[in-house]
């Protein structure tokens, strides 16, 4: 199989040029139409100065434009760094700082976003790499310069499709994706085209993408990784993929139901503002599959009622370093263990999941938590720019250390459970909030519960934020007492504090 990124539009070409690849709004772009768009791209890039080896950010919103450019870029054998629309002067200076990136792929705005004002609040001289900047719809009013840079139009509409060979390589650097950063920026995660390309064709076949009538909406960003494989994967399978711009849970909900979405993936809070949005018993009937990640824990009494209604959720698991869709839980799976994080990986058994106990560094059986490890045919090539953590997270027989908590099943399948900072080592134990919030959520005056770790009097102990249900009042002292006769004296809170609402925070990934 070729694992070129090229190939996937070589495949769709062989097997149907005229078929719908992409409908953007009112325009049904074909994969013929979307092939030359790509090579006009290329064209255009290869006149300003862009070759092998260059790396080009690129900050859009969802278009078909995001696309093109990633396909020509890796015809020339250049990096596509992909920057996240919300972010803002410091993240953008340094991620465009810490990759190199030449040139910066922009539009003037969007909505409540003015790319060129954030830009104009930077400091050029941290980018000494910088050299251009390209704008998509520029206009009379888009400023000649920015960051001391000449800007350019990218306007591919004149441009011939690219005579030059292709010069895709299944081996370079497709895409830098970043992590999250807490204490330390983010890394830069480097893919190179054969893991994008190779998961590409296992997701479509593993979550039924290539089945006849399928049709995609493509919710998450292409910035990260849950937005872009699930788009790749449908535009392998020959499905049509349906965009939207940036995420509104009502422009979702009429998406899903004018164009028959059978896949769309999100994040739990992204198909609460769909669900509500679509009133009915089943506001879906073509869905076949709508897989979530689990960003929040008071999901799963919302996910048991949506799919009463008919909606096939289902648990995945990813990251940036394995890719997004890395697995799936069975759809044959009561909604229980569905609806949990994890399931089996899309690229079977070539894929192994391993769990280590974190504290004595032992494999550990089916049912028993630590730390998640994985070999796979879409784990990373390494952090850019960044061996000491590469070698820290890549270990020398080849696995990831994710980083995650979570437990094998007996069935070959695993279960992700949380992050390893946010495990809390009890009493001796290793514990996973959830287990704490889930309870304190069964009680009828408990909206919502969060529950984190402090130290008190030398030991560590948990606390519990708590959301009241309407009218409820809260009385903190008896849900203690209610604690400590229902779980293990180490998993009682010793204070329950009542909240308002929660902070919450929009990543590239929903």
């Amino acid at each position: 199989m070729k694992t070129a990124t090229w190939s996937l539009v070589e495949a769709r070409l062989a097997r149907n040029p005229g078929a719908v690849a992409f409908i953007a709004g009112d325009r049904r772009i074909t994969c013929a139409e979307f092939a030359q768009l790509c090579l006009r791209t290329e064209t255009w890039l290869r006149e300003h100065g862009v070759g092998a080896g260059d790396r080009i950010g690129v900050w859009l919103v969802n278009r078909v434009e995001w696309l093109a450019l990633f396909f020509a870029l890796a015809r020339i054998g250049a990096t596509l760094v992909s920057v996240n629309t919300r972010y803002r002067s410091e993240e953008v200076t340094y991620i465009l700082e810490k990759s190199g990136a030449c040139m910066l792929v922009l539009q003037p705005g969007f909505r409540s976003i003015d790319f060129t004002g954030i830009l104009q609040g930077m400091d050029g001289d941290q980018l000494p790499a910088l050299t251009r900047l390209a704008v998509l719809d520029a206009d009379a009013a888009t400023p000649a310069r920015l960051l001391g840079r000449p800007v350019l139009s990218l306007d591919v509409s004149a441009c011939e499709p690219a005579p030059a060979e292709d010069g895709s390589d299944s081996a370079v650097p497709a895409i830098f994706f970043t992590t999250s950063g807490t204490t330390k920026g983010p890394k830069l995660v480097m893919h190179p085209q054969r893991t994008l390309v190779q998961h590409a064709w296992n997701c479509a076949r593993a979550y039924g993408l290539d089945q006849d009538g399928a049709a995609f909406l493509a919710m998450l960003p292409f910035c990260g990784v849950f937005g872009l494989n699930g788009a790749l994967a449908a535009f392998a399978a020959g499905a049509a993929v349906v965009l939207i711009e940036t995420f509104d849970g009502l422009q979702a909900a009429q998406l899903l139901q004018a164009h028959g979405i059978t896949h769309t993936f999100g994040s739990d809070e992204m198909y609460r503002r769909v669900l509500d949005a679509a009133p009915g018993e089943r506001p879906f009937p073509a869905a076949r599959m709508f897989g979530f990640g689990a960003f929040t824990s008071s999901f799963s009494a919302y996910a048991r009622e949506a799919c009463a209604r008919g909606v096939p959720l289902t648990g995945l698991y990813g990251s940036s370093e394995v890719l997004a869709l890395f697995s799936a839980q069975s759809m044959d799976l009561p909604v229980e263990p569905r609806t949990e994080g994890g399931g089996r990986p899309a690229a079977g058994r070539a894929a192994t999941v391993r769990i280590r106990d974190t504290g004595t560094g032992a494999l550990l059986p089916p049912g028993q938590s630590g730390e998640i490890e994985i070999s796979a045919p879409s784990v990373f090539s390494g952090y850019y720019d960044n061996p000491e953590a590469t070698a820290e997270a890549l270990l020398p027989d080849g696995f990831f250390r994710t980083g995650d908590i979570g437990h094998l099943r007996s069935d070959g399948s695993f279960v992700y459970e949380t992050r390893m900072g946010d495990a809390i080592r009890l009493g001796g134990f290793l514990v996973n909030p959830v287990e704490i919030e889930a309870v304190l959520k069964r009680f009828a005056e408990l909206a919502d519960a969060q529950v984190v770790a402090v130290e008190i009097g030398g030991q560590t102990r948990v606390v519990a934020f708590v959301i009241a249900e309407r009218g409820a009042a809260i009385d903190a002292q008896a849900i203690m007492a209610r604690m400590r006769a229902q779980v293990a004296p180490f998993k009682v809170p010793a204070r329950v504090w009542p909240v308002d609402a929660y902070p919450v925070t929009l990543s590239s990934n929903g």
